[in-house]
């Protein structure tokens, strides 16, 4: 598929690798020409140095013959602009970034309609919604929503003396009462979808399924859920951090954000009148000391260096903060992250490169299926996607068992009429149904790729 990508931030650049992986052509737009020099040093991709929202540059880039153009540069009009003009010179569909806390809901979904733009992105607010969701059940690493919310895919890091420590999955089920299925297993750098005879080690990362009452049942019965946070501090006062305390406020949460510049204190202070707003550099241990450290049940760390998240996190982490979140934009810095214990790490440019991959998959396939989500999990070793069966998909009526699927590759649950199914042998899939499938080191881009030819 031809896709153009304007701007290339850290966000675009992203975009740009994913894209580039999926084997779409892929052309750029930037403004800066050492950016567009570093991008055709790394990418066997197109390049056009200019302005997004010059018609010129459009067209110089093909716009009249491109699926997609995908607006990400720093400025949420010049990335509305550009997806309008794109349109008009012949795109087929368009994304903007749309991310100044100003633009509500409704007044985006107004904007789209009038720009006729395909789809708004907002990683921030995007980062803030992952956050939220992993700081009501703390003991997950990661969280991972499908099908209307009634189904949950979550991260856990199988500490040394984890109940799971030697145990095959087959047991499992015996040993515990809640309806669930692990699905994924990373073990050092090898991603896994195991079968019933793995055996699970501690350090594994495992990835499980089911609705979300069966996954609090699990986490009781393995004596690890952590209680909701209730009292939680945020280290920066980015628009993430804005987007998170307003949702936390507005649960009844206690929200305390430490900010060093006074002018961003003032903003957030008007704006959160529910949250508690410190202005001070939140680097010097002994604020956050003087703050609360001890006593809160959650540290987020969202300041705009990536460096200063992680350090801070791990001072968190030392003081025995019960649930300790850091945002990690570069990649070259999760491992590190990793390695100091910070296995909650939350990457706004990755939760929109999956969406974008969803959406760019989405677009070129339609038979059978439709795919609805995309999640990369196990440090994107794994894939995790939703779909709708369609009333023409060619397997339907035919129990598991009768069905070879590629290896490395599961039908992880299935939700009918609301009613969560963890699928066996004799279950089979119907027209309607939301099914989720996940896959290891390979592309999927319909439900009938899983399927052995033949």
């Amino acid at each position: 598929m031809n896709i153009i990508i304007v701007g290339c931030g850290k966000i675009g650049t992203t975009l740009l690798a994913n894209l580039v992986a999926e084997g779409h052509d892929v052309t750029v737009i930037d403004n800066n020409p050492a950016v567009i020099t570093e991008i055709t040093n790394i990418y066997d991709v197109m390049a056009v140095c200019g302005n997004g929202a010059d018609s010129e540059a459009l067209e110089e880039a093909g716009v009249a013959d491109t699926e997609l153009v995908i607006s990400a540069t720093g400025s949420d009009e010049l990335n509305m602009l550009s997806c309008f003009l794109a349109k008009r010179m012949g795109a087929q569909h368009t994304v903007a970034r749309i991310r100044n806390p100003e633009y509500n809901e409704r007044s985006i979904n107004f904007m789209r309609k009038q720009l006729d733009i395909s789809l708004a992105m907002n990683p921030e607010l995007l980062a803030a919604h992952a956050l939220y969701n992993i700081l009501k059940l703390p003991s997950a690493a990661k969280i991972e929503t499908f099908s209307m919310r009634n189904f949950e895919m979550i991260e856990l890091r199988l500490k040394p003396d984890s109940l799971l420590d030697g145990m095959r999955i087959i047991d499992m089920r015996a040993k515990f009462k809640a309806n669930f299925l692990i699905c994924a297993v990373q073990r050092d750098e090898e991603a896994y979808i195991p079968d019933g005879n793995f055996v699970l080690k501690s350090g594994d990362k495992i990835g499980l399924t089911a609705s979300p009452a069966e996954i609090t049942k699990l986490l009781k019965e393995l004596s690890i859920l952590q209680k909701q946070a209730r009292n939680i501090m945020i280290l920066g006062g980015s628009r993430t951090a804005f987007y998170l305390a307003k949702k936390l406020g507005n649960a009844g949460i206690s929200v305390t954000v430490i900010e060093k510049e006074r002018a961003i204190c003032e903003a957030l202070s008007e704006a959160l009148p529910k949250a508690v707003i410190i202005n001070g550099d939140g680097a010097q241990q002994e604020l956050l000391l003087e703050e609360g450290l001890h006593s809160i049940d959650a540290f987020v760390a969202l300041t705009g260096i990536d460096e200063e998240n992680i350090l801070v996190s791990s001072f968190a982490q030392s003081h025995n903060v019960p649930k300790v979140i850091a945002k990690v934009n570069r990649d070259e810095l999760i491992p590190l992250a990793e390695h100091w214990g910070l296995d909650c790490i939350v990457s706004p440019k990755k939760l929109i490169a999956d969406i974008l991959v969803q959406y760019a998959r989405a677009l070129e396939n339609s038979a059978g299926s439709s795919m609805e989500t995309l999640y990369k999990l196990m440090d994107d070793k794994v894939e995790a996607l939703e779909f709708r069966v369609k009333d023409d998909f060619e397997r339907l009526g035919i129990p598991f068992k009768q069905l070879e699927t590629k290896p490395n590759t599961l039908v992880a649950g299935i939700m009918r009429d609301r009613k969560t199914i963890i699928p066996s042998g004799d279950d089979m899939l119907l027209a309607g149904d939301r099914v989720i499938v996940l896959a290891a080191n390979q592309r999927i881009n319909t439900l009938s790729d899983i399927l052995k030819k033949g």
